[in-house]
């Protein structure tokens, strides 16, 4: 099983060798491609041959590509990303709006779930809010819960004038690290054989990754965990670097402990069943702060059950 994060950032040559990815400048070193998860190119002085860009994307290899300020600015994705692509998005075209609501609404209640999480490390006052934000999640979120949570929330981790909108050192880690997160999940999409345009919630006309915006939403507060103890840090290369190793951080799914990279396959799977079929009960999230009961006993008050 691939598990590597390759990131590329430095002037060199990528060429394909025997299932090697040939990574050549003053010496020459190889990669086997079965090692190789997410390939991020972080230098716009890189050439790579058009055969190893094949080769990657007929391995399901996430290759990203950044701008002049090494921020991720695009990525390969595969037409064919399974034998039966052409059902899978005529079922996408036909997903059932009632069930994605209901899809919806779970996917905020756990996002919000895991900010109180976070919270609970510095407010528990409002960590309790969040929680009671959670329980009011309807299908559809037409009260907007979440945009609520989120302001509780990002002003009590980064001060109470800070917005998503500011140019900051902290926006600047959280999309670095959000972009990361969301190519991961396009992969898996991808791989899956649904189109990341088409959305559950998102369905902005300009974006190309709607359904990975969607899938991607209760994975955010990984990021604002490892952002919170790197706010301090410019965005410069060994901020990217440790942002990137975010794929390898643990969770747990299903009662197993893994690392998230290898967890995405069968959370993006679980969202995708639950539209196919028509039943949110088949959603399984990723937990990563311990299992999702021992979440439970640290927000909730001693006694107080679950809803």
């Amino acid at each position: 099983m691939s598990w590597r994060t390759v990131v590329i950032t430095s002037n060199c040559k990528l060429d394909l060798k025997l299932n090697y990815m040939v990574v050549r400048t003053d010496e020459v070193r190889k990669i086997h491609l079965s090692e190789i998860s997410v390939l991020m190119i972080e230098s716009t002085a890189v050439s790579m041959t058009s055969m190893l860009l094949c080769e990657l994307c007929r391995r399901k290899v996430k290759v990203i590509f950044c701008d002049e300020a090494h921020n991720p600015y695009g990525e390969i994705i595969p037409h064919h990303g399974s034998h039966d692509s052409p059902s899978k998005l005529r079922a996408q075209v036909q997903w059932d709006k009632d069930v994605k609501d209901k899809v919806w609404g779970r996917i905020i209640e756990e996002k919000i779930r895991k900010q109180a999480l976070i919270l609970s490390r510095f407010d528990y006052e409002r960590s309790s809010m969040l929680i009671r934000y959670s329980e009011e999640v309807v299908p559809g979120d037409p009260s907007n819960r979440e945009g609520h949570a989120a302001k509780v929330y990002f002003n009590t981790l980064f001060g109470e004038g800070f917005s998503r909108k500011n140019d900051c050192v902290e926006n600047n880690l959280l999309n670095y690290g959000y972009s990361i997160i969301l190519s991961a999940v396009n992969r898996e999409i991808s791989a899956l054989g649904y189109s990341t345009e088409l959305g559950i919630f998102h369905d902005n006309m300009y974006n190309h990754f709607n359904l990975g915006s969607d899938i991607m939403e209760p994975l955010r507060p990984l990021v604002d965990r490892m952002v919170l103890d790197m706010r301090d840090c410019r965005l410069d290369s060994d901020a990217k670097r440790c942002l990137a190793n975010i794929l390898n951080q643990m969770v747990s799914i299903e009662g197993k402990n893994m690392h998230l990279l290898d967890a995405l396959p069968m959370y993006v799977k679980s969202v995708t069943d639950s539209m196919d079929h028509g039943d949110e009960s088949e959603l399984r999230f990723c937990c990563y702060e311990g299992t999702c009961n021992e979440a439970d006993r640290v927000l909730r008050p001693s006694g107080e059950d679950k809803r």
